[in-house]
């Protein structure tokens, strides 16, 4: 086994060597990287995560979409609930949650949001879109 020489911030550990209790590895560049997870906290909390970032819960889902969207998301979500419950098979409800998950992201902020729909109008009919056009109608020119 190699020695481990110390210097003032930690072991010098050969390239590809895993130290367990932490979850670091050591680079070909010769720096620690942490694996899995992020460097740990002083406090001992763990990392705060975007509530919508990838593994989102439907709640987090849910309460980031328009309200115009929730009712269709309710009613998606309930029948993948449903036919997951029939099958004993979760791969459709995560496609649809993940999906969701995806058109929240983008709804968060919905002044982009409307931008964004209104530039894909604009690009999918090739005609600019009135400025006092409701976000609906936007929607439904797009597609979205």
């Amino acid at each position: 086994m190699a020695s481990v020489a110390m210097r003032d911030w930690g072991p010098v550990l050969p390239t590809g060597t895993s130290i367990p209790w932490c979850g670091a590895v050591r680079c070909r560049s010769g720096r620690l990287s942490w694996v899995g997870m992020g460097a740990p906290h002083v406090d001992g909390s763990a990392p705060r995560r975007h509530p919508l970032a990838p593994g989102a819960s439907p709640a987090a889902i849910r309460t980031a979409l328009l309200p115009e969207d929730r009712a269709i998301f309710d009613a998606a979500y309930s029948a993948a609930l449903d036919e997951a419950r029939a099958s004993l098979d979760l791969t459709a409800l995560l496609d649809l949650v993940e999906s969701w998950r995806r058109i929240a992201a983008l709804q968060a902020d919905p002044n982009n949001f409307a931008r964004i729909a209104r530039r894909v109008t604009e690009l999918r009919t090739g005609q600019p879109v009135p400025a006092d056009e409701p976000l609906s109608v936007t929607r439904t020119k797009a597609g979205l």
